[in-house]
């Protein structure tokens, strides 16, 4: 039990950090999405290696368009926001420069994202709430646990709507079948007696 524990705990702890090092060409654009539960804490740091004829831009936003956080000409600093519904999130790069493609070099990019459980400062909320080591322990595994805890039951929902999507699709698929059969069955039908009206007129059969 204490091994599963720990291996949840460890594939969480891996799915609330996202750490990434990219070049970005110059006059392209570079996305990364992810998907984020509702009411998730979401923090970050970057950092664009200084470029003189360039300048990079940040914007984060939602699958409906929502500009969460924009920066122009950025360089080096943080963001954060708090999700407010189930979504997919996109963070974007975009380098700009007048002097085109080929004369100035890429641009190195390092970003850190956490969300839930590892964006949230403890030792900022232990001073604010006098909490001794123990207890902000304590509450870091009561949030984690809580973070593997809507995991499944999100993960229980979605399979309750994939379970009923398969049951709608296989209850379409068996009316379109009967459906389809008695087509054939009244085709067949239809040919048969077609078949013998224009024998009996052609005298060839009784």
């Amino acid at each position: 039990m204490s091994r599963l524990f720990l291996l949840l705990t460890f594939t969480v702890l891996f799915d609330l950090t996202f750490s990434i090092t990219f070049y970005l060409p110059v006059n392209l654009r570079k996305c990364l999405r992810e998907e984020i539960h509702k009411d998730v804490l979401v923090t970050g740091e970057y950092e664009v290696s200084e470029q003189p004829n360039a300048k990079t831009n940040l914007k984060i936003t939602d699958s409906s368009g929502h500009i969460l956080y924009s920066k122009e000409d950025a360089s080096k600093g943080k963001f954060a926001f708090t999700t407010e519904d189930y979504d997919m999130f996109e963070v974007c790069f975009e380098s700009k420069s007048p002097l085109g493609t080929g004369r100035v070099t890429d641009q190195l990019v390092n970003l850190d994202m956490k969300h839930g459980v590892e964006a949230k400062n403890y030792e900022e909320m232990a001073k604010v709430e006098k909490l001794k080591p123990l207890e902000v322990e304590l509450r870091r595994l009561e949030d984690l646990s809580e973070s593997i805890v809507n995991d499944f039951a999100y993960m229980k929902k979605r399979e309750e709507e994939m379970r009923d999507t398969n049951e709608s699709t296989n209850i379409r698929v068996l009316y379109f079948s009967i459906f389809s059969m008695c087509c054939l069955i009244g085709l067949a039908t239809w040919q048969v007696f077609y078949l013998r009206r224009f024998f009996k007129a052609k005298k060839l059969i009784e």
